[in-house]
């Protein structure tokens, strides 16, 4: 291709996913599509970087270092490195990653990478970009990692973050080799606690087992070993954890790291201690503000600066946290206009970058506070199309999926308005003839969005087509037509112009589902061709092998009116249509002039047909035309592939999922130029589209969300054609410029569209009138249209049917009335006849379905009415069907398997039941094993028969036969089976079962024990069920006879019936009765007709039953049926009266009285025969009562004995079964151990396998510290051999001018660190650290050229020497700062190898300690085996165990034998009794002690009594009372005396207290008044303390504001003190360091005196 050059980009446009990343203090880099996309944050300027391979996959940057790195998407990635701004590669990175890297990390303060890829490697490696080796690596499990950090104090350690888990990894080197260990961070769980890690026990601790069994960790309880076994937690013990979101590490190394729970944490690195910082429950001590409290989610990005942390969330806030000690204090906070996603900092720390999931981006400078700007605006997600504006050649137009409209520049990209349709998209296309465009959108409907106005676009208008979505739109060359397309093959003709209201014209049916559309307008013939690819097979609808290409006549269509049928549906006369078929299916097709080119996704290749000459043919001709490719082309790698045509029809464009888009000439098919526009791994390019001019084409990416545009650069053999294609994009502008201004004009007239009073399925050339009707409509009426209304999301061809439909209801109103009432009056009709029907006879009446004229509906109905029926039996047949089988399943396996079924006997007066024991035959299986079992058990009886005979010869028989005997005893066996049937002469000794098989064995053997105690249960069961069968068969029969007694003694009382139970005739459940079923039987036809002839059998059975009973007939009327009188009839005979009772008593004569008297002597007889025949019944039916009472209870009573006897069987089964619970859980806690024992000795096989790999490499890393210890030493000899050699290189200059320059020579200059951008970042010192030690050197000599000057030159020295001194002093240097380097690297190494040789004691240790815990087991195993666990019978009262719980500790017990018990209790019993007697015989004579005490201190308390009241008399004196009342002789005077005072005085005391009274009310009063005073004075001062306690609060705030400035300023003071001090000291170091070295040289000076070398002798 001669005339095409190449392809170039323009600009890049888009977002693809959240990662902002800076290159510099001012410029930010993201990744879009198959581009790196550089933004001025400050001017928003833009530059692109292209990826040099397919894709960009994992990316990062370093503002620090001025560079970035990204990784491609193809198997086996590579690494690219770029610096800033030269964009140049400094280095290509290739590891063994096959598939890709999940992430990137830059370290700024060294030429390190560390990346991550996925599976199958899931490796971290590290590398040295600048060298472009390959560090070290170390293998990953689990997921992927998401996110890596450096951190920047300290390179050596890396932040790993994957979905749920932290790993921190240190990164250890020793010269050149680096090893990277990983260090995996505990994340608490979601509720902040620690989740506890399960250590597992030691079985050293302790050498006394617990009542149950050694204790093993849960993993060998598991039965797990290996790698499962080290990571196995149990289910009850999993938490979950939570997850981090952000990480951001601090200047101390600490890692702050946020959850998404809302959780921030704080990691120290080193000791991987987590300390919760915030809790989402807790609040924020600092402030109430909603702004600034933290809520879940609160965490999502983090970043750090001048030790503030800065944390943004989902509820789009933006904090500023200060950290105190464990405490978080929100500083400040501000409101985002939407959620940020990701923030970080300039390298500078003055700009903050927020980034948002929308595809927004703002500044923000907190330092300066200044405003949040908005630099980027892209918006997000995945293009769908892209289309220039055709009115305006300048800008173009995009849309995306989520209904996102964009208008760009075409010269650089920028963004001019937007508009958000809040719609799924699917197509979009832009008009020729006025400025707007047509979206199409998954639910089917049209959008037209004018844009006159490009700053705020908006949507004036919505036609809803299909209830699919629109896949194609259209426009003519001509801007006549706009086409739509969809998967249900119709397309509907519009009219492009807004002056017609974008008329719906009509729709055309396609032979298929539509997959591309192409149009070809010719302005001379004023024909519009449409080519339409279809697909027939409705499977794949994305490709197609039948074309149809259609002729709209423009003039035709816009102006006549009657080119569609009543539904809208373009008629055949105004378009002429032509088939073709294709060999192959076709994925894309464009139509040019007399051409047709598709792309074959089968063949991958571009093909171009001819249109035959006879292309227009009439549209009923629907023979398709064989279609041949003319010429092919290779195509795309990747498909399916588009083509687009450009608008001058001489280029062809064909974009694939390849990414590539490739230019050619039409003629020329086979050359082509191509450009790789966006990555085939993102599924390639979407759509592509030429702008007017044809030089400039536009291309979405399919999943990348990037928009690029790229220029067509045409050689100068081309020029003529790129002119050529100019002006025909202008000449066609140009011819539309006056229909674009009058339809502009009219576009802008629109209003905007409102879905809420709009319709949307209305437009210009649909108008529908309402119909009214005036007659009221019936309610069949009223039912059939409200059937035919529309739906609210009918398509405007549904509103055309519906519209149709209306129309004819109209039309036809009038004669669908008359129908009603024609059939009102014939239903009315025949009616009236059915009533007269019913009155007639039965003869003359006529059969139903005689009315019914129509016969076919009736007929349809009974076959409906027959087929549901069918159905639903035949539904009820298939659940009956399952129900059986279900019920065959159960009866199988739960009753027909029993060889003992399960059943019970209830008593005859009780609620007591005893059930048996359900038991399954044994199997064949079972068997064998228990006969395996009894022969291997009699071998090894007779084995030890024996062994035993033996030791009884040498032992005396008694004792022997004593302990045999004990042996023996249900006490120490452990149960009392063989008392209840379950003997078995093969079980082992309880005390001998140490080994497994012998406990498998036993377990065997107890299983028939408890088989056998079962068995001998249901023996005795079932002898009692047959007993209560025959007591229930012989009191049916006495019951019989007491019926027939009393029906002779006519007694009507209900006797007791005793039956069997449900639960003692279980097989009753299996059947059911008649009597069970509620519901009416379903008869068959053939069960009914069988049980007719059943009935009339019967009937004719009876008949002759009748004839033969004749002669009984007889006999009953002339003897009563019988020939002979019963003795049982006497109750009933009666003695005949005669006749002539019927006579007065006056009229018998003498023969009538005698025979009176006989009748009566007769009847007197029969009346005491039928009395004693009466009591004889009773006694016999008391007896028979009695009987029955006494047998059933005798039946109670053994059945009370057959519920002991179940009782103590089931206490037996227990006890047996307890057996074999003790000894499973015997084995399991072996295997357990066992397991335990597999795992310890793989994890000491393991241990021993790394033991030996780290002595290896600590033997290599010895070896290689010895050798740089020699470099080392060799290296200091040098530079001390420099110092000793000063002189002597100089021994041509004079003493005292040599002594200056050894002072000058020792002299170093302080360096001065050089201020970078890197000044004002935390993170400076930690660069100042990783520098490379070139750095400092260059350093050193610079500040030495400032020492090299002449004018430090001595005074008399010539300048030949100076500057040879110079060099020596260079060298000397050079070779100082050579011994630092090796001296740290050396130390480094040192300490490199110091923590392998931990390693490896570790390593020993751990081998120890598996050793030693392997032995413990095995001895806690033997001791286990040894140690058996028996079950012993003891009585109650025999033991002596306290039982605090249910289930007694018996692990201090000990079992003694009962006479040892016995003779201590004896022992006891007497001694007490001794006791006893002593302790009588003491307490009598206590007694009689203590009475005798008793009377002495009653006889001196007596005594003293006496001495007391003689001293009272004759110590009492005698007053003037006394001498009163000894003389007075009546004493009623002075009683009346002392009276009168006595109220003299109480009155005087109550006028006393009225007067107090009054007093204290006068005092009461005056205090009121004074209190009400004192208030009024309270009130005043109140509100003057509320004045003085505000001036006091402000002048307080002035003296703590002046306090504060007076402690800043003594700190200020204070820390220049500090730094005085501190620079005093780092001066005195100096100066001793420099003594310090002189003395050192001095040293050597004197030991090469004393000592001299080899050299020195040679040299003197």
């Amino acid at each position: 291709m001669d005339v095409l050059g190449n392809l170039e980009v323009r600009w890049v446009q888009g977002f693809t996913n959240g990662t902002f990343q800076f290159v510099d203090k001012k410029t930010a880099c993201y990744t879009c599509g198959n581009f790196l996309v550089f933004l001025n944050v400050e001017t928003k300027t833009r530059k692109t970087l292209q990826s040099p391979a397919s894709g960009i996959g994992a990316f990062t940057a370093s503002g620090h270092r001025r560079c970035l790195a990204f990784s491609d998407l193809r198997l086996n990635p590579s690494i690219f490195i770029y610096n800033y701004p030269e964009l140049e590669l400094m280095c290509e990175l290739k590891g063994t990653t096959k598939l890709g890297y999940t992430a990137l990390a830059l370290c700024d303060t060294g030429p390190y990478l560390v990346s991550s890829s996925s599976i199958p490697d899931h490796t971290i490696t590290l590398w040295n970009w600048e060298t472009m080796s390959q560090l070290c690596s170390h293998p990953i499990c689990g997921e992927d990692i998401t996110a890596l950090v450096f951190n920047p104090m300290n390179w050596c350690q890396i932040c790993a973050v994957k979905s749920k888990a932290l790993t921190i990894w240190n990164v250890e080197r020793c010269g050149d080799y680096h090893l990277m260990n990983p260090s995996a961070v505990d994340l608490p769980a979601t509720d902040g606690s620690a989740i506890d890690c399960d250590a597992n026990p030691s079985q050293m601790l302790s050498g006394k087992l617990t009542h149950f069994s050694p204790q093993m960790p849960t993993s060998a309880v598991a039965g797990l070993s290996g790698e499962k076994a080290d990571n196995f937690v149990p289910l009850k013990r999993i938490k979950t954890k939570l997850c981090p979101s952000a990480i951001c590490w601090s200047t101390s190394s600490d890692l702050y790291v946020g959850c998404k729970e809302g959780f921030l944490l704080c990691v120290n690195p080193d000791t991987l201690f987590v300390s919760v910082l915030y809790k989402p429950q807790t609040e924020v001590t600092s402030t109430d503000d909603s702004e600034r409290s933290l809520q879940e989610g609160s965490f999502q990005s983090l970043t750090l600066q001048d030790c503030n942390l800065f944390a943004a969330g989902i509820e789009g806030i933006l904090r500023k946290i200060q950290m105190k000690g464990n405490k978080l204090e929100v500083v400040e906070s501000w409101a985002l206009d939407e959620a940020a996603s990701a923030i970080c900092f300039s390298p500078d720390g003055e700009t903050l970058l927020l980034t948002s999931n929308t595809g927004c981006v703002y500044r923000f400078k907190p330092v300066l506070k200044d405003k949040i700007v908005k630099v980027l605006d892209v918006l997000c997600g995945d293009f769908v199309a892209v289309a220039p504006i055709y009115t305006d050649r300048s800008i173009c137009l995009s849309v995306r999926e989520a209904g996102d409209v964009q208008l760009w520049v075409l010269d650089d990209g920028q963004c001019m308005g937007s508009i958000s349709l809040k719609t799924h998209v699917t197509s979009m296309a832009c008009c020729l003839v006025a400025q707007y465009v047509v979206i199409g959108t998954a639910t089917g409907d049209v959008l037209f969005v004018e844009m006159t106005t490009k700053q705020k676009p908006r949507l004036v208008h919505r036609v809803h087509f299909y209830h699919v979505p629109v896949d194609h739109l259209v426009f003519d060359q001509g801007g006549n037509f706009l086409i739509t397309g969809a998967s249900d093959s119709r397309m509907f003709v519009l009219n492009a112009r807004p002056s017609k209201g974008f008329e719906v014209i009509g729709w055309i049916e396609a032979p298929g589902a539509i997959v591309s559309l192409s149009t070809q307008y010719q302005k001379e013939s004023g024909q519009v061709k449409v080519l339409v690819l279809c697909s027939k097979t409705g499977r794949e609808i994305n490709e197609g092998n039948v074309l149809l290409l259609l002729t709209l006549f423009v003039q035709q269509l816009t102006d006549s009116t009657s080119c569609v049928d009543v539904h809208g549906r373009l008629l055949k006369d105004v378009l002429h249509s032509c088939l073709y078929e294709l060999p192959h299916t076709l994925c894309s097709c464009v139509l040019a002039t007399n051409k047709i080119f598709g792309y074959c996704q089968q063949r991958k290749v571009l093909q171009r047909f001819s249109i035959p000459e006879s292309g227009e043919k009439p549209s009923n001709v629907q023979e398709p035309v064989q279609l041949i490719p003319e010429e092919e082309a290779a195509g795309h790698f990747l498909s399916p592939a588009f083509l687009q045509l450009s608008p001058h029809q001489g280029w062809l464009a064909t974009v694939g999922r390849d990414g590539l888009l490739r230019i050619c000439e039409i003629s020329t098919m086979d050359r082509c130029v191509h450009l790789q526009c966006h990555s085939c791994w993102q599924d390639g390019v979407g759509s592509v589209c030429f702008t007017p001019d044809s030089q400039t084409l536009i291309t979405t990416g399919l999943r990348d969300g990037s928009l690029v545009c790229s220029r067509l650069r045409l050689k100068l053999s081309g020029a003529g054609k790129a002119a050529a294609a100019t002006q025909y994009g202008q000449s066609i502008a140009d011819s539309f410029e006056s229909v674009v201004s009058s339809e502009n004009t009219v576009l802008t007239k629109m209003t905007d569209w409102d879905s809420q009073t709009q319709s949307f399925t209305r437009c210009a050339s649909f108008h529908t009138e309402q119909v009214n009707f005036n007659e009221k409509m019936s309610h069949d009426a009223e039912q059939e249209e409200n059937y035919f209304a529309s739906p609210t999301s009918s398509t405007w061809l549904d509103g055309k049917f519906d519209a149709v439909l209306q129309e004819e209801i109209q039309q036809y109103a009038e004669t669908k009335k008359n129908l009603r009432r024609n059939i009102k009056v014939l239903r009315d009709k025949i009616k009236a006849m059915m009533e007269e029907n019913e009155s007639l006879a039965n003869m003359e009446k006529l059969e139903q379905q005689e009315f019914n004229l129509d016969v076919e509906e009736q007929q349809r109905l009974q076959l409906e009415g027959k087929q549901e029926v069918t159905r639903v039996r035949k539904e009820i047949e298939m659940e009956n069907l399952a129900k059986c089988y279900q019920r065959e399943v159960l009866k199988r396996e739960f009753w027909d398997s029993m060889q003992v079924k399960g059943k019970a006997i209830k008593a005859f007066h009780s609620e007591n039941e005893v059930k048996n024991y359900p038991m399954k035959e044994r199997t064949e299986k079972e068997l064998e094993e228990l006969h395996r079992v009894e022969t291997t058990r009699q071998i090894e009886q007779e084995d030890s028969q024996v062994n035993l005979q033996e030791e009884i010869l040498d032992t005396i028989s008694g004792e022997k036969r004593e302990e045999t005997a004990a042996e023996d005893s249900p006490a120490l066996t452990g149960g009392l089976s063989a008392l209840y049937g379950g003997i078995n002469p093969y079980l082992y000794n309880q005390f001998n079962l140490h080994v497994r098989e012998q406990k498998i064995n036993q377990i065997t053997l107890l299983k028939d024990v408890i088989y056998k105690v079962k068995s001998t249960f249901n023996k005795e069961f079932e002898a009692i069920y047959k007993q209560k069968e025959q007591e229930i068969n012989r009191v049916r029969e006495k019951k019989k006879r007491i019926s027939e007694i009393m029906t002779e003694l006519d007694l009507s009382e209900t006797l007791w019936e005793p039956h069997l139970t449900d639960n003692e005739c279980p097989e009753r459940a299996l059947t059911v009765t008649d009597s069970e079923i509620k519901v009416e039987k379903y008869l068959t036809p053939e069960q009914k007709e069988k049980e007719e002839n059943l009935r009339e059998e019967d009937k004719r059975n009876m008949l002759a039953a009748k004839s033969d009973k004749m002669r009984d007939q007889a006999l009953n009327v002339m003897m009563g049926g019988v020939l002979e009188l019963k003795k049982e009839d006497v109750l009933k005979t009666e003695v005949p009266q005669p006749e002539f009772m019927s006579k007065p008593e006056i009229q018998w004569t003498e023969e009538e009285r005698k025979s009176f008297k006989e009748f009566e002597k007769k009847a007197k007889e029969l009346r005491e025969e039928q009395e004693k025949y009466r009591k004889t019944l009773e006694t016999e039916m008391k007896k028979l009562l009695t009987s029955i009472k006494e047998a059933t209870q005798m039946f109670d009573e053994r059945l009370a004995k057959l519920f002991e006897r179940k009782v103590k069987s089931e206490m037996v089964i227990y006890q047996e079964e307890l057996k074999i619970a003790n000894l499973v859980h015997s084995i399991q806690t072996e295997e357990e151990i066992l397991c335990r024992e597999k795992q310890l000795s793989l994890k000491l096989e393991k241990a021993r396998i790394i033991k030996n790999e780290i002595g290896e490499e600590l033997k290599k890393h010895r070896e290689t510290v010895d050798e740089f210890r020699e470099v080392y030493d060799n290296t200091v000899a040098e530079d001390k051999l420099l110092d000793k050699g000063f002189r002597k290189e100089f021994y041509d200059i004079p003493g005292h001018i040599i002594d200056q320059l050894y002072k000058l020579y020792k002299r170093r200059p302080r360096v001065q660190k050089i201020k970078t951008q890197t000044e004002n970042n935390p993170f400076k010192e930690g660069a100042l650290l990783g520098t490379a030690p070139s750095d400092g050197l260059s350093l050193m000599m610079k500040a030495m050229e400032e020492l090299d000057v002449p004018e430090n030159m001595p005074e008399g020295l010539d300048p030949v020497i100076w500057e040879r001194f110079c060099l020596a002093r260079r060298a000397k240097v050079e070779s100082e700062q050579k011994v630092k380097l090796k001296a740290l690297t050396l130390a480094e190494m040192q300490a490199f190898f110091q923590r392998r040789t931990d390693e490896d004691e570790n390593a020993q240790l751990e081998i120890k300690n598996l050793i030693d815990e392997l032995n413990g087991l095995c001895e806690e195993k033997m001791r286990f085996r040894l140690d058996s666990m028996v079950q012993i019978l003891l009585q109650q009262g025999q033991v002596e165990v306290e039982a605090g719980e249910f289930i007694a500790d018996y692990t201090d017990a000990l079992l003694i034998h009962r006479g040892v018990i016995e003779d201590l209790n004896s022992t006891i019993r007497a001694v007490g009794d001794q006791k006893i007697a002593s302790m009588v015989e003491c307490k009598d004579f206590r007694k009689g002690i203590i009475q005798q005490e008793w009377d002495h201190r009653r006889m001196r308390m007596e005594l003293e009594d006496l001495s007391n009241k003689a001293r009272d008399i004759q110590t009492l004196r005698i007053t003037q009372e006394i001498q009163d009342y000894l003389t007075e002789t009546s004493n009623d005077n002075m009683v009346s005396k002392h009276l009168t005072t006595l109220e003299r005085t109480i009155d005087l005391q109550e006028t006393t207290h009225q007067k107090k009274i009054e007093t204290c009310k006068k005092q009461i009063k005056h205090l009121n008044r004074q209190d009400a005073q004192m208030q009024e004075k309270n009130a005043a001062l109140d509100l003057r303390m509320a004045d003085m306690e505000i001036t006091v609060a402000e002048r307080r705030n002035i003296v703590e504001a002046v306090a504060m400035g007076d402690n800043k300023k003594t700190e200020a003071e204070k820390n220049y003190q500090d730094i005085i001090l501190r620079k005093k000291l780092l001066n005195i170091v100096g100066a001793q360091s420099e003594e310090i070295l002189v003395l050192r040289a001095e040293v050597e000076k004197l030991r090469m005196k004393n000592f001299p070398s080899l050299s020195q002798l040679h040299y003197n």
